[in-house]
């Protein structure tokens, strides 16, 4: 495993994008992400052939990105190209001159491999996925099961939105009936939907959730992992298809030469609600390239949680004391472990997580850390983590330097989080109040200071040593530990 900066230029039928990571690893980071719209499948179904302006702009793009690329000294560049040189006439002599334009050799991906590294991409960036994943490009929809690190059989087919819009001659009512029959040949993939997830990959769904977001007043603007109920879905698509893409609040975020294909992304998507009728709609910010990457890994790195890993480098860059954070970890499993009631293990996974990241805001003003741990982490690029969870983290970022008062948290993520996840924040954050008084954030101290419910209360033990730490304001944190699980607390030196 390296970490050198490893970088994936993908050569798509609308876009052509170079993204550079930090490494190849578990939790890789993007460096740097750049996307040229170039709408090399624009024409390609009615003319058989790439547009040559489109060529020489994509040209262009791949001549710069092996510049930025020898800037940022990557060690390894991986080229992929997709359904747009794949099925046009001159597709081999533009892939030869990019080739050429890169000093790289590109992989032409099939319809099935396409789809295959879509799922891949999915099962890198989702904690224990389940259900189908769907990558509409500017040529194709690649639909493939997935269940957890198990990727099925993939279908393709031309309903990329250049390619549905060229097919449809611009009519949203052809474009639908086209959608119809090619979905047919998806059935295994769909008849398995009912009742799971739907994973959307592909930048015009992306767009499409932004522009939803909007349209609700979201709290969170990250992509990756916002879900969406299918009625609701349903008439919002409905909305995006009636509707001048022009007028659609926040379309100004959206590329001009994206705009025209929102309508047609949305029959597709709806066609696909509509027969699979599935549970949610679930927006993926990963795809063919973190595939791709996540395939070069080792089998022990791939099955490792990608959010525990991006906390622990987080932490390790951040923290006052990294150990202390992995300390305050199993000083919180010692107390958990008192309570009655379960914890499950989504919520063990999201606790750690939380020990890890406690101390990311230290270097901050004391006035503003609660609120900048919150936004950091709310935002991160985190992956295997839904919406709900990036709640819970910040939200136990934010008590741990403001108070577990519920009337303190920002009412949206409340109601994002949920009641059940909102009071194990406020928990995790009771137990870090009391744990950085008494350890001053530093390795060492907590493994001698267990705290657990004993006899019905909370009991926090000090050392004789430490019997000094012992005063009013420990006193006072260890009651409000308490008050968040409904007892008495109480400090006693030994």
């Amino acid at each position: 495993m390296t970490f050198e900066p490893v970088a994936i230029i993908d050569i798509g039928s609308n876009s052509v994008r170079l993204v550079a990571y930090d490494g190849l690893q578990r939790a890789s980071t993007p460096l740097y992400n750049e996307k040229v719209l170039c709408g090399l499948g624009r024409s390609v179904f009615s003319t058989g052939r790439l547009n040559e302006d489109s060529v020489q702009r994509a040209l262009t793009a791949l001549r710069r990105f092996r510049v930025l690329c020898d800037t940022m000294r990557v060690s390894r560049i991986f080229v992929l190209a997709t359904a747009a040189a794949r099925d046009a006439a001159n597709g081999p002599a533009f892939l030869e001159a990019a080739r050429e334009a890169l000093g790289q050799e590109i992989q032409l991906l099939s319809g099935r491999r396409e789809a295959e590294l879509s799922a891949l991409g999915v099962v890198s960036g989702f904690y224990a996925p389940d259900g189908v994943v769907g990558d509409l490009g500017g040529g194709s929809l690649e639909l493939v099961d997935v269940n957890g690190t198990t990727v099925g059989q993939g279908v393709t087919m031309p309903l990329g939105g250049l390619a549905l819009q060229d097919l449809s001659e611009g009519s949203l009512k052809k474009a639908r009936k086209i959608a119809r029959e090619h979905l047919k040949k998806a059935e295994p993939q769909l008849d398995t939907l009912r009742g799971r997830t739907f994973y959307a990959v592909g930048g015009t769904w992306r767009a499409l959730a932004r522009l939803h977001q909007a349209a609700r007043q979201y709290p969170l603007h990250v992509m990756h992992g916002y879900a969406v109920k299918p009625s609701d879905e349903l008439s919002f698509l409905e909305m995006v298809e009636q509707t001048d893409a022009a007028t659609l609040q926040e379309v100004e975020s959206i590329s001009e030469a994206r705009r025209p294909l929102l309508a047609f992304g949305a029959v597709v998507l709806e066609e696909i609600i509509r027969l699979g009728r599935p549970r949610e709609i679930a927006i993926s910010a990963f795809g063919v390239r973190e595939g791709l990457l996540f395939e070069q890994l080792d089998r022990e790195t791939r099955l490792a949680d990608p959010l525990i890993v991006a906390a622990q480098e987080l932490n390790v860059q951040r923290a006052r004391s990294p150990v202390h954070g992995e300390e305050l970890r199993d000083w919180t499993d010692h107390f958990i472990a008192s309570l009655d009631g379960p914890e499950t293990a989504g919520e063990r996974r999201l606790r750690h997580a939380a020990c890890l990241l406690s101390d990311i805001g230290w270097r901050a003003h004391p006035d503003y850390r609660g609120e900048q741990s919150l936004n950091v982490l709310a935002n991160a690029a985190f992956a295997g983590i839904d919406h709900p969870g990036r709640a819970y983290l910040a939200l136990s970022g934010y008590f741990r330097h403001e108070g577990v008062a519920p009337e303190k948290a920002s009412p949206t993520l409340r109601t994002l989080a949920g009641p059940r996840l909102f009071e194990r924040a406020r928990l995790v954050g009771a137990l870090m109040r009391v744990a950085f008084p008494v350890s001053a954030g530093m390795a060492g101290p907590l493994k001698r200071m267990p705290v657990a419910v004993e006899a019905g209360r909370v009991v926090l033990r000090l050392p004789t040593e430490w019997a000094e730490l012992n005063g009013e304001r420990l006193l006072s944190r260890v009651r409000g530990l308490g008050r968040v699980v409904g007892l008495d607390g109480r400090v006693e030196v030994v």
